[in-house]
């Protein structure tokens, strides 16, 4: 099979450092097309990277024929406005985190891409890194007893002039790094909590800045969320069983060669046993699993098309807001 042709929607942060590697290092997917709105800066960018398109319009790369599916990388409130017309014209969305501003939006954007037949997944990276499948082998198998508890944290001290301190953009802690921790409790207990609480500190501008949530999953399964910015950097994850723990450090960002911690036992003393991950990178595995749904014609796993995430998250931040 040809690799598939990817156009890009913008040439913010998450580009640079994330999905051009991603495509460079995928074995399914080329980068075809790359456009920004700010005039020059896709031709520059293109240049760099040896992108054989580039355009000052989305539009364009959506116009582009020989483009099969677009990464949608840009703030909050234009996700939904650019995977309604990325569907249109018949491309397969890979749509960044969190999916939409609220379910409303998240409900329409799933049903253009089912109603045009093109795979939709919100780029939950993380997801797809082998430490990540590896982590939840061992949990599937029992390698910690019966799941009980799941603890992640995800903090970092924000410029206070960030864009994601404004609401009308998608911006606030939980919105940004909080949809991590629901997504790896949801990822681990493989179901849906049943009850949801919350509490946060809010910023002046009415985004939260720090969040607690805590989740509780069919069989008492209790996830402890927290995540910020206005505290140091944290990323860990805590999988919690009856016979021992798996820990991922750096959990949603691990470097390329990474390391899975686990204590097969409840004493004390229990010693860690570090367990070596080949390297990978976690957006070229993202995409490689993407291009596998398209070729399926469905999400496969881990791929999600980011409802569900969406319904805890807009629940904990209403039930934080006093306003469930």
């Amino acid at each position: 099979m040809s690799p598939l042709k990817f156009g890009i929607l913008g040439c913010g942060r998450i580009v640079q450092r994330g999905l051009i590697p991603g495509l460079k290092g995928s074995q399914l997917a080329v980068l075809h097309a790359l456009a920004s709105e700010r005039p020059g800066v896709a031709q520059e960018w293109a240049t760099t990277h040896g992108v054989p398109h580039a355009y000052d319009s989305y539009q364009a790369v959506l116009d582009n024929p020989e483009v099969d599916a677009v990464y949608i990388p840009c703030t909050g409130e234009e996700h939904i406005r650019w995977t309604l017309a990325a569907a249109k014209a018949g491309k397969h969305v890979l749509c960044e985190k969190p999916l939409a501003l609220n379910m409303e939006e998240a409900h329409e954007m799933v049903e253009a891409c089912r109603s045009a037949d093109v795979i939709l997944q919100e780029a939950f990276m993380w997801r797809h890194h082998p430490r990540s499948k590896m982590a939840r082998a061992l949990v599937r198998q029992g390698a910690i007893g019966a799941l009980r508890q799941i603890v992640a944290s995800f903090s970092f001290d924000i410029d206070r002039n960030d864009w994601r301190l404004l609401p009308e953009r998608g911006g606030g802690a939980m919105w940004d790094v909080g949809c991590y921790g629901v997504n790896c409790s949801r990822y681990f207990t493989e179901t849906e909590p049943t009850q949801i609480d919350s509490s946060a500190h809010w910023w002046p501008t009415g985004v939260d800045m720090t969040m607690r949530i805590g989740l509780t999953f069919p069989g008492d399964i209790l996830a402890n969320i927290d995540c910020s910015f206005e505290l140091p950097y944290r990323c860990q994850a805590e999988i919690v069983g009856e016979k021992g723990t798996i820990l991922l450090e750096d959990a949603f960002v691990p470097p390329d060669v990474s390391v899975l911690k686990i204590k097969r036992g409840v004493d004390k003393n229990t010693p860690w046993e570090e367990i070596q991950i080949p390297a990978a990178n976690q957006y070229a595995e993202q995409v490689n699993d993407f291009c596998r749904s398209i070729s399926a014609g469905h999400l496969v796993d881990p791929g999600e098309d980011g409802l569900a995430n969406m319904k805890v998250l807009e629940l904990a931040h209403q039930l934080a807001a006093g306003r469930s």
